[in-house]
């Protein structure tokens, strides 16, 4: 899969692309994951709220019930809000380099993920790699695009974190993450791939079937 993975795209011709597009090839969508998304579902900064929330109560009641003075009481529960501070600080500034360095494309020919907070890379997906697609819904119309690849195609769940597919260790499928029109890409690239692999007679046309809930179970089905 080296040849699919490059880290060379400080210098890009186009936005998202490592290189110029070869004629013919045209770029259908581009867009980037929701840093709120990121944040709310990936990073559960509202469980950590919520949890400092329950322990500066606990603190209040514990030091009242114990007979500590008001000063005591409220240094505590002033660490514990200096500290949640920090944590959801980090948080959100992570889930804000998440949106900023990452740029995803979908051309007639591939879908092309440019991400990295820290080591920069760009990960090019052409069709025929691809094996079958996951939509998962957040609300209306947020949500995940999750990539199957053929068999024989491997990546490094490591390296793509978090843009990829929950816990899949063995078989890691790239994702298209937290995207705030999720609904709107995958009908794009549903075209796209039943286009691509419609002009081929030896190869089987992808359809998009959508699906409700956190989960994401296969979407997309093989037609003749």
């Amino acid at each position: 899969m080296k040849q699919f993975v490059t880290r060379e795209h400080e210098i890009e011709p186009l936005p998202g692309l490592p290189g110029m597009p070869p004629v013919g090839e045209v770029i259908l969508w581009q867009g980037r994951p929701s840093s709120a998304l990121v944040a709310r579902h990936l990073l559960k900064v509202r469980w950590i709220v919520g949890y400092f929330l329950i322990l500066a109560s606990w603190a209040i009641a514990a030091g009242f019930s114990d007979g500590h003075p008001a000063g005591g009481i409220l240094f505590s529960v002033a660490v514990l809000t200096a500290l949640a501070g920090l944590l959801i600080g980090m948080i959100e500034l992570f889930s804000w380099a998440v949106e900023k360095t990452t740029l995803y494309t979908i051309t007639t020919e591939r879908i092309v993920m440019r991400f990295g907070v820290a080591i920069s890379m760009t990960l090019n997906l052409p069709f025929r790699q691809i094996d079958s697609v996951s939509l998962a819904r957040i609300g209306e119309k947020a949500g995940l695009i999750a990539i199957a690849l053929v068999p024989e195609q491997r990546l490094s769940w490591l390296i793509q974190w978090p843009h990829v597919r929950g816990f899949r260790f063995p078989k890691p499928e790239p994702s298209l993450i937290y995207l705030p029109d999720a609904t709107k890409v995958a009908n794009v690239l549903s075209v796209a791939i039943g286009q691509y692999r419609g002009a081929r007679a030896e190869q089987p046309r992808i359809i998009v079937q959508e699906t409700a809930g956190s989960a994401m179970p296969p979407s997309v089905v093989a037609a003749e």
